[in-house]
């Protein structure tokens, strides 16, 4: 199956989530004017990654605008939508918070980031997830890391192990680290021989410089898409056929040695 991709890399305004909003909705718009089959938003579009004042007040409650606005695009466009996250309140909890949705509008799958940057205090704000998610795309199968998630490669290794062809990494990845987010997504994509569309933030919000170069790329880690660093929408195909080419020439699968490589 082939399937084109938009890559929604986003500037966002920290704190300010009916600017974010707006500007979300513009995008999804603007790019369903080449018609592509999903759309893939950053990380935190919704509050920037993250205003430690007023977080309870600024996260949306029970991921309810959030859900509206992707349900509703994704029904009145029929494209699936992976919704990059959003700073989700759900009782006194606040959680990093993914939600994916289907042509129809249906809600195919949530997922909430595994692991806190501690670096920016992140576990001190949010609750980590603890479910990881395996989803449909049409016919193709997926699951999804975001941001932070990407350097554990134990985490990608077992969704690999379940059948993704289709990877997912919302971000919001500073620009002083950027080799390492071109390299760890890289690596990420050529070890589990699959496609993997990462979508980071662009520009300035707060006072963090977000590396953009969001990247669409093969199963064999080559390029399909690496934006630069300014705000953007780009447009991949992938095609399942070239998954089961990559697999058979080194199928690094079969090769494995269970008793060793296995993941507890």
């Amino acid at each position: 199956m082939k399937l084109r991709i938009a890559l929604l890399q986003m500037y966002v305004e920290m704190g300010n989530p009916k600017v974010n909003f707006s500007h979300a909705q513009e995008l999804m718009e603007q790019a369903m004017e080449k018609e592509p089959d999903i759309l893939v938003l950053p990380e935190t579009w919704n509050t920037g990654f993250f205003p430690r004042e007023n977080l309870s007040g600024l996260a949306d409650e029970e991921g309810e605008e959030t859900c509206h606005l992707l349900s509703s695009t994704a029904g009145r466009f029929g494209v699936n939508i992976v919704g990059g996250t959003a700073a989700v309140k759900v009782g006194h909890d606040i959680y990093n918070r993914s939600y994916v949705f289907d042509r129809k509008g249906h809600m195919v799958s949530s997922f909430d980031k595994m692991h806190g940057f501690s670096l920016s205090g992140e576990p001190g704000y949010f609750r980590m997830g603890n479910h990881l998610s395996h989803f449909k795309l049409d016919t193709i199968s997926c699951s999804m890391a975001v941001c932070y998630d990407i350097r554990f490669p134990e985490l990608i290794r077992r969704e690999a192990l379940s059948g993704v062809d289709l990877f997912f990494v919302p971000a919001a990845w500073p620009k002083i680290r950027n080799h390492h987010w071109v390299t760890l997504n890289r690596a990420r994509a050529i070890e589990n021989q699959f496609y993997l569309a990462a979508v980071n933030q662009a520009g300035k919000s707060g006072d963090t410089e977000y590396a953009g170069e969001s990247l669409l790329l093969d199963p064999w880690g080559e390029d399909i898409c690496h934006l630069e660093s300014d705000e953007e929408i780009a447009f991949g195909r992938v095609d399942t056929d070239v998954i089961q080419e990559v697999r058979s020439r080194i199928n690094v699968f079969r090769d494995r040695r269970p008793d060793w490589d296995k993941v507890e």
